[in-house]
């Protein structure tokens, strides 16, 4: 005689022969049956059992037939267990999430609690991706899922939403303390270093919070308003955390509008050129140009980049942006120069998708021969923070750049992690600093010494240094005692559009 039970409940089923026999009909098995073998093992099976009959249709015995079951169960199990999370790092996917915050809610409604969700979105992982390759991108996100699920409670949920794209579901909080606490302890940890094969890999990530029921009553309410936060930490520089507020919905609409009419813009030609002079601190002589790039919108009227360029970085329109710069400054640059104006540099900004764009050497190349400038009188301004992103990878494009015969800038410099190792590695001509240091500017201030320390390292590294930024005499007379060559600002002259430009100082000297 065989024995199974109910492998649920471990309870013993009768015995199907019994059955058969009682009710002279054929019977199945229940789901989760399990036979218990003489040796103690145990095995899932299906089975059914027949009644036997003989010539005068009289029950003379059953027949059983049994099915091992547990490949197939445990395949179905392993294929449940796909559907409901991520293949890479195994965390519950959006489906489960879903299920496990509408239980949440439910909890938060009987008890009188409160939910959050964390919406985390890595900051610059696409650079590291393409960069390094996707294996080694993977395995970061592997050791970021192992840190943010060491920062939660085991009762919390991590899940990743596939990309760079995290949410965590925090329950049973009483105030929105937990998150905040939660947020912080995640933003620590993984700014710690990742050690991927050689790699030493820093990232950061910017955090949205939404919690229930003051910023949704369900699972897809609250997980907009996350993402809507996350957007507005990473407008407030990244590597931070931002509470959903009612205002950032009208933000996030204002931001597609003006993405959407960004993708226009190049088409109606809607982007000018204004020009800024960069002057000899000593005699007043213009040294070169700066060019700045401004949107004449047709219902804003004119926008300045810090009102569009970080959408357009995001949404990588960017690039084609960048281009059109690069490609009219060189323009009137050579125009200038075909009408006997001063020799002059001209200056151009580079973002970082630009700089890091696979054609980003061959685009400057055609864009030089196109518009027939002499390389010489370009000149590249890359700001620290893009150059040191990946300083090996900074450095060869820097390299090709110069052999071209373009002079290369570095812009913001004071406010990145640049180490002076690298600083002689890149072939540099200009350091400029950042004009958040020329503004406070006192003859006492941490501001001024950090001033003066860039000024005598660039001196020592014989590279030309450009304080940014000058408004007030003060402030230039500071610069001068510490011999800063150049600079640029408000104190000479606002950026110009090109006619009121080469009117103004392709003529004479600054008086």
């Amino acid at each position: 005689m065989f024995q199974i039970i109910d492998g649920a409940t471990r309870q013993p089923i009768i015995n199907p022969v019994d059955l058969v026999l009682q009710s002279n009909k054929t019977m199945g098995l229940a789901q989760d049956t399990v036979l218990v073998r003489r040796d103690g093992s145990e095995i899932e099976i299906a089975d059914s059992a027949s009644p036997i009959y003989d010539w005068d249709s009289k029950l003379t015995g059953v027949v059983v037939v049994f099915h091992d079951v547990s490949v197939a169960k445990a395949m179905s199990m392993k294929m449940t267990h796909l559907a409901q999370h991520d293949f890479l790092t195994n965390l519950p996917n959006r489906v489960l999430l879903n299920d496990r915050i509408a239980q949440a809610i439910a909890s938060a409604n009987r008890y009188g609690t409160q939910v959050a969700l964390l919406f985390l979105d890595l900051d610059n992982f696409k650079h590291i991706n393409d960069s390094l390759g996707h294996a080694t991108g993977d395995k970061l996100l592997q050791s970021v899922t192992k840190r943010l699920s060491s920062s939660v409670r085991n009762t919390d949920t991590v899940s990743r939403q596939g990309g760079d794209e995290f949410i965590i579901l925090l329950e049973d909080s009483k105030t929105g303390k937990t998150a905040a606490l939660t947020a912080e302890k995640i933003l620590e940890e993984l700014t710690l270093p990742h050690i991927i094969g050689k790699c030493q890999l820093h990232i950061t990530t910017s955090i949205g919070i939404s919690v229930y029921p003051q910023n949704g009553s369900d699972a897809e309410e609250l997980l907009k308003n996350a993402d809507t936060a996350m957007y507005h930490a990473k407008e407030n520089g990244r590597n931070n955390y931002q509470f959903f507020e009612n205002e950032m919905n009208t933000r996030a609409v204002q931001r597609l509008q003006i993405e959407a009419d960004l993708r226009v813009a190049l088409e109606k030609k809607q982007f000018v050129l204004h020009y800024q002079p960069k002057i000899n601190l000593d005699n007043n002589q213009i040294t070169g140009v700066e060019c700045l790039l401004r949107w004449q919108h047709d219902e804003r009227g004119e926008m300045l980049p810090e009102q569009f360029v970080a959408i357009a970085e995001e949404s990588g329109l960017i690039v084609p942006i960048g281009r059109w710069v690069l490609r009219e400054a060189c323009k009137q640059a050579k125009k200038w120069l075909d009408e006997s104006k001063p020799i002059i540099i001209i200056a151009v900004n580079i973002s970082a998708k630009e700089f890091l764009h696979k054609d980003f050497v061959e685009n400057v190349r055609a864009i030089l021969i196109e518009s027939q400038l002499p390389s010489s009188h370009l000149e590249l301004e890359i700001t620290e923070s893009v150059l040191m992103r990946d300083a090996q990878s900074s450095t060869a494009i820097l390299h090709q750049l110069k052999q071209i015969g373009i002079q290369l800038t570095v812009d913001d410099f004071g406010t990145g992690y640049s180490s002076l190792s690298y600083l002689q590695q890149f072939p540099i001509d200009v350091l400029k600093i950042d004009q958040s240091f020329v503004h406070q500017i006192a003859s006492a201030s941490d501001e001024g010494v950090i001033v003066s320390a860039i000024i005598s390292m660039g001196n020592s590294l014989k590279l030309r240094v450009i304080a940014e930024g000058i408004e007030n005499k003060m402030q230039l007379d500071f610069l001068k005692s510490r011999h800063c060559i150049e600079g640029q600002g408000y104190f000479f002259s606002p950026a110009l559009i090109a006619t009121a430009f080469a009117a103004t100082y392709l003529k004479t000297n600054v008086s």
